[in-house]
């Protein structure tokens, strides 16, 4: 048992997506089937490039602007100290320093205008994504994506110039294509910006030209299949880096559900070991003994490898619903074996090894069985619930009160009898008074 379980547990995938919660015949797992059919994909994620200036660059521009304030006059020096507070907003400070500019006079007149040449220059530095190069490097993105077929569709920056720059030359397909200069991408993005939904646009890029995203289109929410679109662009960007040193990062409500899986994995993992040797110190210690500490976790631990054995062997997936209940499954498969072993230590005490045997599967043993069969019907009544982690409560619940009562009554008395030499005296020593425990009353 223990090496099929062994064998299940390692056939584990694990998975997620809220969309499975629902039965399979719910109106919304059916709705989403049909739509992901017709269309490009109803999950979304993005893959989002970026290049931040330098630091030391703007601190640079910063410093020779507050030189620049501090030489030319109060009237003067107000919109340059305006246009400098974090984060510096260099397109409102140019413009600011153009409208001082008409004031300004013989050397003040020539230090602002060196200032609007500085800010420009850093502007354009800034606009990474107008960058005709950086555009088709973000197309091979998309064509990367597309080849891999993982993901539906990808939408993205240069998408938006292609289109603007077609229709502003010739509306024939051999013009859908990037210009040939950042000046011909910004007056494409500038064209874009005066239709009646201009707003769109910083869905995919930021108002600096800074950072640029890729919208891609999944058409399943399964957490392994984001994995492996993620784990195909790494390998892409790996052989393929950005130019000048820009950086990738994942965001978007499918990546996340991958991060927060891989979260609670961890996290629900390290929880159940750190239980698990927790229950075994407070055994210990309850009953005085090491060894009956020990025997005391059998039960616990045959249950919880054969109930993650089975989900490995039916092939369901260890989602959220399934790591949420794994801390259920040691408070409820350790319980009867504290009723049994307390109750064999009394009874051997009073009553010698041999009678104790006899008694122990009479009141204490009926007690254990009835008290297994009657909270594993009462979680039956979840199998016939809407939800599938319901159902999931109701199968696990109902499995682990089986399975950790069967293997209390028989796998202890077989290890009592087995190690008697050890477990006798250790009953009798302790001199544990009879007492009626939660399982026989």
């Amino acid at each position: 048992m223990v090496a099929l379980s062994a064998a299940g547990i390692a056939r584990i995938q694990i998975n997620d997506n809220p969309l499975r919660w629902f039965k399979e015949d719910h109106p919304i797992r059916i709705a989403d089937q049909v739509l992901n059919e017709h269309f490009a994909g109803t999950y979304d994620a993005y893959l989002v490039l970026s290049r931040p200036l330098p630091e030391s660059r703007l601190e640079a521009f910063v410093d020779r602007a507050r030189e620049t304030a501090a030489a030319v006059g109060p009237e003067l020096a107000e919109p340059i100290r305006a246009g400098l507070v974090e984060p510096v907003a260099l397109d409102q400070l140019i413009a600011a320093l153009d409208d001082a500019l008409f004031e300004a006079q013989g050397a003040d007149a020539e230090r602002l205008e060196t200032l609007i040449a500085d800010a420009e220059a850093l502007r354009q530095e800034q606009g990474y994504f107008l960058d005709p190069g950086h555009l088709a490097y973000v197309e091979e993105v998309q064509q990367s994506l597309m080849d891999s077929g993982l993901v539906g569709k990808t939408n993205a920056l240069p998408d938006v110039v292609k289109v603007v720059n077609r229709e502003l030359r010739s509306g024939e397909p051999r013009d859908y294509r990037i210009p040939d200069s950042a000046n011909g991408v910004a007056q494409t993005l500038l064209q874009y910006q005066s239709s009646h939904r201009p707003q769109d646009l910083w869905h995919l890029v930021t108002p600096d030209y800074a950072s640029s995203a890729v919208w891609i289109q999944l058409t399943s929410g399964d957490n392994q299949d984001m994995s492996r679109v993620r784990e195909h662009v790494d390998a892409w960007l790996a052989d393929h880096p950005p130019p000048d040193g820009a950086e990738a990062r994942w965001a978007g409500k499918t990546y996340i559900n991958v991060v927060w899986q891989q979260a609670m994995v961890e996290g629900m993992l390290q929880s159940l070991l750190g239980a698990f040797i927790a229950v075994l110190v407070i055994m210990v210690v309850l009953f005085r003994s090491v060894v009956f500490g020990v025997i005391a976790m059998l039960p616990l631990t045959l249950t919880i490898a054969f109930v993650y054995g089975i989900i490995g062997w039916i092939g369901k997936f260890y989602d959220m619903p399934i790591a949420v209940l794994s801390a259920l499954t040691l408070g409820l498969s350790i319980d009867f074996a504290i009723h049994f072993l307390q109750r064999f230590r009394s009874l051997t005490a009073a009553h010698g090894f041999d009678r104790a045997r006899a008694l122990m599967f009479e009141e204490p043993g009926r007690a254990i069985f009835r008290n297994a069969v009657v909270i594993a019907l009462g979680f039956t009544p979840l199998l016939a619930a809407p939800l599938v982690p319901y159902v999931t409560v109701g199968v696990f619940m109902a499995s682990i009160m089986l399975f950790s009562a069967t293997v209390t009554l028989l796998l202890l008395p077989a290890v009592i009898a087995l190690a008697s030499r050890w477990i006798v005296p250790a009953a009798i020593a302790s001199n544990a008074p009879e007492t009626t425990t939660g399982a026989s009353s």
